[in-house]
């Protein structure tokens, strides 16, 4: 217990790094997400097959793969990036591809004749977007949404491969220093508190979307 103790400290900086790179994922993505949504319903087929493109390229290759390219590839032709910018570069591309997916369903889900109503209205499109669609999306998405938030709780162990003290490399560190798993179980337990309550969270929000049903 003293070892657990004496480890938590440290454990908690590398919970820094990941907490910092989730919650601009976060904060970054589902914006994003939703612009690309729009462009992709939006009926200009440039646009749907430009954005579609962009889609299948980020959830068709791996996280990791994404990463790699930002922080080695983009330096060849001028970009170059620190560490921490790389991985949130990498992570808001990636997971604004997913969100925007999970909002054009959403956004798809709703009856044609709502459009037709707003339409009739007068409301222009975005008017619609921001009045009728949207406020209706956020009920049907949030269980995707809650998949995908919280897999982007282990995501972020993925910025170990750029040599940032995140959570994983710390455990990793001290396991190597100690030869103790102590600190990988302590990891694991982060982990799954991180995750219990991001599932508590989205649970009493699906519950109070779903009062609208009844």
């Amino acid at each position: 217990m003293d070892y657990v103790l004496n480890i938590i400290p440290q454990m908690m900086n590398g919970c820094l790094v990941s907490f910092q790179v989730f919650i601009i994922t976060i904060v970054l993505s589902i914006p994003l997400g939703i612009l690309l949504s729009l462009g992709r319903v939006s009926g200009i087929k440039p646009l749907q097959a430009l954005i579609g493109g962009y889609v299948w390229i980020l959830r068709g290759s791996p996280l990791m793969l994404q990463i790699f390219f930002v922080y080695f590839v983009l330096p060849s032709v001028g970009i170059r990036l620190p560490d921490f910018e790389s991985a949130i570069v990498a992570f808001v591309l990636n997971y604004a591809a997913y969100f925007c997916e999970i909002f054009r369903a959403g956004i798809q889900a709703i009856p044609a004749g709502q459009y037709e109503a707003a339409h009739t209205l007068g409301m222009n499109y975005v008017q619609t977007m921001r009045r009728i669609i949207l406020p209706q999306v956020i009920r049907i998405i949030l269980p995707p949404i809650s998949n995908e938030t919280i897999t982007l709780v282990k995501d972020t162990s993925l910025v170990y491969v750029l040599a940032m003290n995140d959570l994983m490399r710390t455990a990793r560190n001290l396991v190597q220093r100690d030869f103790s798993i102590t600190p990988f179980i302590v990891a694991a337990v982060f982990y799954l508190l991180a995750t219990l309550i991001l599932t508590i969270v989205f649970e009493r929000l699906e519950k109070r979307f779903s009062r609208y049903d009844q």
